[in-house]
């Protein structure tokens, strides 16, 4: 039961990456039902001229599994930018930059929920650290602050 669960997880996976990769300005953002600040999250990216497709889900964790991260560096929603897996409230110059340089990496993460963050309330306390998602599927080191 679960190999068929894990199948059908990552066939949903794969399947909903697929729109995500049709442009540099196309995002499918995966979120929890109920979440409001990921919801503020694809506002802010379509405020910043990006075509925004959120999709409900109650398997964000697993996806994010899937993606390669880890349960402790998993961030409030997944999304998938031209290729690219980029999880919870990653600010736009980061996004940016992992367009425009095109790492080697599969992706990456700002863990959590943290107050001030793009789609967060609240005042932001320190700079943000985004991890990488290795291709291999482990975390890297830090691939941008802000």
């Amino acid at each position: 039961m679960r190999t068929i669960l894990n199948t059908l997880v990552l066939a949903c996976f794969v399947w909903g990456a697929v729109p995500a990769l049709a442009g540099d300005k196309d995002v499918t953002l995966y979120k929890n039902p109920q979440c409001g600040c990921c919801e503020g999250y694809a506002d802010y990216l379509r405020e910043n001229g990006f075509t925004v497709t959120t999709k409900p889900t109650h398997d964000l964790a697993e996806m994010s599994r899937q993606a390669g991260i880890p349960d402790e560096f998993q961030g409030c929603h997944l999304s998938f930018i031209d290729g690219y897996v980029v999880s919870g409230h990653v600010p736009i110059g980061t996004v940016e930059k992992l367009l425009t340089e095109r790492p080697d990496i599969k992706g990456v993460t700002l863990p959590g929920m943290p107050m001030g963050s793009p789609g967060m309330s609240g005042a932001k306390e320190a700079p943000f650290e985004m991890l990488e998602i290795t291709e291999s599927g482990a975390i890297g080191g830090v691939y941008a602050r802000e």
